[in-house]
């Protein structure tokens, strides 16, 4: 239950992270669950840094904010590694 959990949550999480950073013309569901999933690690990860709860083992709404700050960090970061390609 907590992978379908983790899924439905990172698609989620990556499809308002996407429509945030002005992606979602360009991703499609699958990108959106990667994104969201990886972000939400990479959330979770920044929360505990900071002292801040996050990541998969906290459903609270500290969590789930660090989960959609994560995955804006994650497509941040792809923005300007996409940049860096065009020039």
């Amino acid at each position: 239950m907590t992978f379908i959990l983790m899924i439905i949550i990172g698609g989620i999480m990556g499809w308002l992270a996407s429509m945030v950073m002005g992606r979602d013309a360009s991703m499609g569901i699958l990108w959106n669950i990667i994104v969201g999933v990886v972000g939400a690690i990479l959330g979770g990860w920044i929360g505990s840094l900071i002292g801040v709860g996050g990541g998969w083992g906290d459903f609270s709404i500290s969590g789930l904010i660090m989960m959609f700050v994560g995955a804006v960090v994650l497509l941040a970061i792809a923005n300007l590694i996409q940049r860096r390609r065009i020039r």
